[in-house]
């Protein structure tokens, strides 16, 4: 155990009776001055030790609250179902177990079904919790835009025509739509095989609109437990509500929306009542207000007919594999930046490039800037990409793709 410091000497005053007058005072002079000095040392003391005693106050306050915290059971967030006159039905989340519960006189009249609540063990309501948005909801709102625009897409000018018609002028110029007496398109589902310009399409809405964009996958919305799908979509749309104008993205819809079958399975159900919940806010008796979908799916086969009636999707859109036309604006689009020789024809290579994707095409130009950097050359030619069709063909008989919503896809 370490000890304090010792404290100074005392200063002792011992004079000489033979000092002369002059040595008395300098004697004098000097003990004063050790007493002043050990004066300041003890203050400086009492001050580090002050500052010492404030900081273990808060760490006795820390630990007592902490020992309290310890002390007291946790408490469960659960949703008041009904309430009637015996009391409240609530439902942990977690779990499919509804509970019928008392409540104090002092929460009764402020509770409704639909409430988040904390309860205790003994599924007692302690206190009423704010309806706030799932986290994961908040997470898949784009605060940045893309770096894409309609310009950076090449090769299906009709469908850009159409997205922007059922997406963006509804948001823009309302004011047309009322005049004539159009309702808007609700949303929009662009369907075709992997690699073909679907999601760089959103990116572009995104990016060309002041409206909120929100994003997320299917796949995210098939949750482990029973019924947070189905609450992570209802809190979806009601960020997007809070946020409108706003456009909401999903993309591999297929993963929540596929056809309905027979099956049993609990994970089945699960994303049955998620895609249910899906087709209620998409088309319920609530208007949706400045609200766009756009979703995407490489399985238009799959999906379930409710999902595509009109009112849900009023559009339909396949976004093809381009024509010859397509992949020479796409080659175009991906070598603008490159020091591309004069010998490159880009017509010639297009006919070449025949059931290649928008992906396959900015893959093919990036294998192309690497042959030629491996040959120490900064410029790219005919022959590069030549060797860059061959070695695409010869490695991948599929497309190359990033699936994410990230910089690199097509």
């Amino acid at each position: 155990m370490s000890r304090s410091p010792s404290l100074p000497d005392r200063p002792r005053l011992e004079l000489d009776p033979d000092m002369s007058e002059a040595e008395r005072l300098e004697a004098l002079r000097q003990h004063f001055e050790r007493i002043v000095q050990v004066n300041d040392e003890l203050n400086d003391r009492l001050a580090d030790a002050e500052g010492r005693r404030e900081d273990l106050n808060e760490e006795v306050n820390e630990l007592k609250r902490r020992n309290e915290a310890l002390k007291t059971s946790s408490l469960y967030v659960a949703t008041v179902e009904e309430m009637s006159d015996d009391g409240a039905i609530i439902k942990q989340h977690g779990n499919n177990q509804e509970v019928l519960t008392d409540v104090s006189p002092r929460l009764k009249d402020e509770l409704e079904a639909g409430d988040r609540v904390a309860i205790n063990d003994s599924f007692s309501v302690q206190t009423v919790l704010d309806n706030e948005t799932d986290a994961r909801a908040q997470a898949m709102e784009v605060d940045a835009s893309p770096e894409v625009t309609y310009d950076d897409i090449g090769g299906i000018d009709d469908q850009v025509r159409e997205v922007r018609e059922t997406v963006e002028d509804p948001l823009i110029n309302a004011d047309q739509f009322a005049a004539v007496g159009v309702e808007p398109p609700s949303g929009v589902l662009l369907h075709g095989p992997p690699g073909t310009g679907k999601t760089m399409l959103a990116k572009a809405v995104a990016n060309e609109t002041d409206a909120t964009f929100i994003k997320m996958a299917g796949s995210e919305l098939v949750r482990k437990f029973i019924g947070e799908g189905a609450r992570l979509v209802r809190d979806l749309f009601e960020l997007a509500a809070e946020r409108e104008p706003a456009v909401i993205f999903i993309d591999e819809i297929d993963a929540v929306a596929s056809k309905r079958t027979d099956s049993k399975t609990s994970g089945d159900a699960e994303v049955q009542r998620t895609m249910m919940q899906l087709l209620a806010e998409m088309d319920g008796f609530d208007e949706r207000g400045e609200i766009r979908i756009i979703a995407a799916t490489n399985r238009f086969d799959m999906l379930d007919e409710a999902i595509l009636r009109p009112g849900r999707f009023d559009r339909l859109i396949e976004v093809p594999k381009p024509a010859p036309e397509g992949r020479e604006r796409i080659l175009e689009i991906h070598t603008a930046d490159m020091n591309v020789a004069d010998d490159v024809d880009f017509e010639t290579l297009a006919l070449e490039l025949d059931d290649y994707s928008g992906a396959d095409i900015a893959s093919l130009a990036t294998e192309a800037g690497m042959f030629a950097i491996r040959d120490e050359r900064t410029e790219v030619r005919m022959a590069d990409f030549e060797a860059a069709r061959e070695k695409v063909e010869n490695e991948g008989e599929g497309s190359i793709t990033n699936d994410g919503f990230g910089a690199y896809q097509y």
